[in-house]
């Protein structure tokens, strides 16, 4: 059963940073471009069928849409992509950010692998302290763990990618109470595929990824006002794995189900600002908006009012 605890035993409060922290005024993500994004292997349900069928031009078209999005709310900073690397566009999977340290992916699948070393050199030069997962401890970064907006709650998940003791290793690196969540369902194989927290209070989920304890878990942290639904047609669309700063939201255009009964509908009736742009060639991959974009700056300053410059 899911429970929250507070994994970094006893310890309370958010950690500070070892040395200073790498400062953003403003909401800052990492990209990385799809130059060499391609299915060549099967580790998730999503890939099994789409083999080599992602079109590179198309990947770039939809990749650039996303950048330009994020642009209007956030600043954008990238990482150069490597041959050999094709899952390095989901950039996301690699790390987990916050108060300057950086907590660096220890990825299942040895195809994955051989982006941990880039990451962590971008994250060394940018000044970031940089947490070390050791290699047995699955952990797939913002994938499988996700800050509160103001900071004072993991939310972690554990299954089919990242194991359960991976929860503890990310809360030492910022002293954090963890609430561990299960997931249960093979296509909603990170946390981000199928939950969201959001700067207004909500959350946006699939309640089929998760087992009854993590239900409860949830139910008890946001109240069902609070709790966006995601339908299964819209969650196997990625409806989840959105990008939030602010008021603003960007997602897939997914283009299941009825307008009203949307999560874009549903977000702007609660006052965010939703950009939908269309990123199909990803959902190949099994990612989509989050998994594209890291978030660098601390999670309150991502969370704050975020605009054009």
């Amino acid at each position: 059963m899911a429970k929250a605890v507070d994994v970094a035993e006893g310890k309370t409060g958010v950690a500070q940073p070892a040395q200073p922290s790498t400062h953003f005024e403003r909401a800052t993500f990492l990209m990385c471009s799809p130059e060499w994004y391609d299915v060549g292997y099967v580790i998730n349900p999503w890939m099994a069928g789409n083999l080599h069928r992602p079109t590179r031009d198309q990947a770039f078209a939809e990749w650039r849409g996303l950048y330009a999005a994020l642009q209007e709310i956030a600043d954008v900073k990238l990482l150069h992509p490597r041959e050999g690397a094709p899952d390095m566009t989901f950039v996301a999977h690699g790390a987990v950010v916050n108060f300057g340290v950086a907590a660096l992916a220890s990825f299942a699948h040895a195809e994955r692998q051989p982006e941990e070393e880039h990451l962590r050199q971008w994250l060394q030069d940018a000044g970031f302290v940089v947490w070390e997962t050791p290699r047995e401890t699955a952990f797939e970064g913002e994938g499988d763990a996700l800050f509160s907006p103001d900071a004072q709650r993991i939310w972690a998940a554990h299954g089919a990618r990242t194991c359960r003791y991976s929860h503890r290793h990310v809360a030492d690196a910022w002293h954090a109470p963890v609430t561990s969540l299960h997931l249960v369902d093979p296509r909603f194989y990170h946390l981000d595929t199928c939950f969201a927290p959001l700067s207004g209070g909500h959350c946006v989920y699939f309640p089929g990824a998760f087992d009854a304890g993590s239900l409860e878990e949830i139910a008890g942290a946001y109240a069902p006002e609070m709790r966006i639904e995601a339908s299964e047609a819209e969650a196997a669309h990625f409806a989840c794995n959105l990008i939030n700063a602010g008021e603003h939201v960007v997602m897939h255009e997914t283009g299941v189900g009825r307008r009203e009964n949307s999560v874009a509908w549903k977000l702007r009736a609660r006052g965010y600002r939703v950009k939908e742009v269309p990123l199909g060639e990803f959902l190949r991959g099994g990612g989509a908006a989050k998994s594209l974009a890291l978030r660098l700056s601390d999670v309150t300053v991502t969370h704050r009012a975020a605009g054009k410059r």
